[in-house]
C-alpha cells in the first residue's frame, strides 16, 4: 500500500475536493436552489447489501496486494502464513513512512474502505466499521511488516472524513434521469470522485439504469464552491537565515450545507473543505487539505433575532506539508498531519445591519493522533514525530456591500506531545526501522497558523483575493536543543465562485 496507485489516488482525491474550505466561506454563493431528497430515492438506495459490500472490501485489498506484489514488487508485499503469524505475535508499532503516505494516502485508502459500506446502503456510523475492518485486514494480513499503530488510527478515522465528503460530492454529480453523453459524463465524474461508489453502480447496473427520479440521497443541498489561481511566495526564517521562493498556487474550496441549519441530525450535513496545490519548485504539490465535518449540533439563537448561534461536535482532518526551499539551507519549514481529531465548535453570525454580515467561529479539539516535523528523528522515510494533544481554531470575518467586499482573520494552534521516545544514544544511521518502535523524539511542540485575507468582487462571480499567512513552530526536546522557526506566505488570487 505504501506506493500503490500513487498517481491515481492523488488525482482522484484532488478531484473529489475540487467539486466540493477552511472553517467558513466569507462570501458563499449557492450553486443551485435547495431541494430535499425524494423518498423514493431514499428507499431505493437505502437497502443494505452486506455481502456485496464485504466482497468489495476484501476484493479491493486482495487486488491492491496483487498489484504491490506482482507489479510494484514491493518488499512489504511478500507475505505468507509465517509473516501473518509474526504480525499477530509481535503486535503493533509506530512505522517510518513518509508524511504524505501516512497522513494522506492511508486516509484516502480508508475512504475507499468506508465507501464499500456507504455505497451499499449503510449509514455513516455503519460504514465506519468497514473503514476499521479494511484497515485491520491490511495491517494484520497483507504486509510482511509489523502492523502499524498509526495506520490503524489514521486510515479509518481520516478515511471516514474523506469518505463522507467523497460520497456527498459524488451524490451531487449523479442523476439517474440523465441519458446519453450527459449520463456517461456524470457516471465517469462520480467514479473519479468516489471509485467505490462508481464500482458498485457498475456491478449492480445502476450506472446505466434509467429511473424517474434523480437518485440523489441528499437532494440538492445548499452548496458554495470556489476555485482560485495566482502567484504565491514562501519565506522561511530559521537561525538567522531567510529562504525565499516564488511560484504559484491553486485553491479549491467548498462549504456544504447551512452552518446554522441544525435540525437534521445526520453527520456531515454541514462540512467545509479546503485544498491548496503548490506550483512551486521543490515544494510538494499538495500543501494543504483540511476538512471540518459537523457530527451533531444545537441551535442557541436563530435568525428571527437577526443573530445565529450554534454549538456542535465536529470532526477535523488537517494536513499541511512543505519541503526544503533552498540548497544552501536544508531545513524544512513545517510538516503537520492531524487525521484524527474531534471537538466542540461554536459558530456565530450577526445580520443586524442590512448590507453587512459578521461571522465568528471557535473550535476546541482533542487530537487523537497527529504528526509534526522533527529536527532530529530521521529514520528511513520519516522526518516527523508522532504525537497526541489538543488544538484550537478561531476566526472572524466581515462581509459588506452586498457580498462585494470581505475581510477575514483566523488562527489555529496545535499543542502536541510525543511521549514515547527511543533510548538515548540511539544512532539513527544504524537503527533498524523494522524494530525501532518510537513515536519520535521525546518532545512538546507548538504549531500555529495565522491567516489574514481579503476579497473584492470584480464582476459577477469573479473576485480578487489577497492572503497572507504565518506558520510558527516551537519544539522543546528532552534530549536535544529546542528549535523555533517561522514561515510566511503571501498570495494574490483570482477567485471564481460558482
Amino acid at each position: 500500500m505504501k506506493r500503490s496507485l500513487y498517481i491515481l489516488i492523488i488525482i482522484s482525491a484532488l478531484l473529489s475536493v475540487a467539486i466540493p474550505a477552511r472553517a467558513q466561506m466569507p462570501i458563499k454563493l449557492s450553486v443551485a436552489d435547495t431541494v430535499p431528497p425524494d423518498t423514493a430515492d431514499l428507499a431505493y438506495y437505502g437497502k443494505k447489501h452486506f455481502w456485496r459490500a464485504s466482497a468489495e472490501l476484501v476484493g479491493f485489498n486482495l487486488s491492491l496486494w496483487a498489484f504491490d506484489r506482482y507489479v510494484q514488487k514491493g518488499d512489504f508485499s511478500y507475505i505468507s502464513f509465517k509473516t501473518i503469524a509474526e504480525n499477530f505475535k509481535h503486535g503493533f508499532k509506530w512505522d517510518n513512512d513518509k508524511l504524505g503516505t501516512n497522513m494522506f494516502l492511508h486516509p484516502y485508502t480508508g475512504n475507499l474502505y468506508y465507501n464499500t459500506g456507504r455505497s451499499n446502503g449503510f449509514n455513516f456510523w455503519q460504514s465506519s466499521l468497514y473503514a476499521i475492518a479494511g484497515s485491520a485486514m491490511w495491517e494484520l494480513f497483507m504486509e510482511c511488516e509489523y502492523p502499524s499503530t498509526n495506520d490503524i488510527i489514521a486510515t479509518p478515522i481520516g478515511g471516514i472524513a474523506i469518505g463522507e465528503v467523497a460520497y456527498r460530492a459524488s451524490d451531487a454529480v449523479l442523476d439517474d434521469r440523465a441519458t446519453g453523453w450527459s449520463r456517461f459524463g456524470r457516471e465517469a465524474g462520480a467514479f473519479v470522485i468516489n471509485p467505490m461508489r462508481g464500482l458498485t453502480r457498475i456491478l449492480n447496473g445502476d450506472a446505466w439504469r434509467h429511473r424517474p427520479t434523480s437518485g440523489k440521497q441528499f437532494g440538492t443541498p445548499n452548496v458554495g464552491v470556489e476555485f482560485s489561481i495566482g502567484p504565491k511566495a514562501i519565506e522561511f526564517r530559521h537561525d538567522g537565515v531567510n529562504d525565499y521562493k516564488i511560484g504559484g498556487c491553486i485553491d479549491f474550496n467548498m462549504e456544504y450545507g447551512d452552518r446554522f441549519e441544525v435540525h437534521s441530525k445526520l453527520p456531515y450535513d454541514y462540512f467545509t473543505v479546503h485544498a491548496n496545490l503548490n506550483v512551486i519548485a521543490s515544494q510538494p504539490v499538495l500543501s494543504q487539505l483540511t476538512i471540518t465535518g459537523r457530527l451533531l449540533a444545537r441551535e442557541l439563537l436563530d435568525s428571527r433575532q437577526k443573530q445565529d448561534l450554534s454549538l456542535g461536535i465536529y470532526q477535523h482532518f488537517d494536513y499541511f506539508d512543505s519541503d526544503t526551499i533552498s540548497r544552501q539551507h536544508h531545513k524544512c519549514p513545517f510538516k503537520l498531519g492531524v487525521p484524527a481529531s474531534i471537538g466542540v465548535g461554536m459558530m456565530y453570525r450577526n445580520m443586524e445591519h442590512p448590507r453587512t454580515t459578521f461571522d465568528a467561529y471557535a473550535h476546541f479539539n482533542a487530537v487523537l493522533l497527529g504528526s509534526i516535523l522533527s529536527d532530529y528523528y530521521h529514520l528511513d522515510e520519516r522526518n516527523y514525530n508522532w504525537a497526541m494533544g489538543m488544538s484550537g481554531k478561531v476566526g472572524i470575518q466581515a462581509v459588506w456591500g452586498g457580498d462585494k467586499y470581505c475581510i477575514s482573520l483566523s488562527t489555529a494552534l496545535y499543542r502536541l506531545y510525543t511521549f514515547k521516545g527511543y533510548p538515548q544514544g540511539t544512532d539513527m544511521r544504524t537503527a533498524d526501522r523494522r524494530l525501532l518502535n518510537a513515536m519520535g523524539d521525546h518532545s512538546e511542540a507548538t504549531f500555529g497558523i495565522t491567516q489574514l485575507s481579503a476579497q473584492m468582487r470584480l464582476h459577477d462571480h469573479l473576485y480578487l483575493g489577497l492572503e497572507a499567512a504565518h506558520y510558527y513552530r516551537a519544539t522543546h526536546y528532552r534530549d536535544f536543543p529546542h528549535v523555533n522557526s517561522s514561515t510566511f506566505t503571501q498570495s494574490l488570487k483570482l477567485i471564481y465562485k460558482l
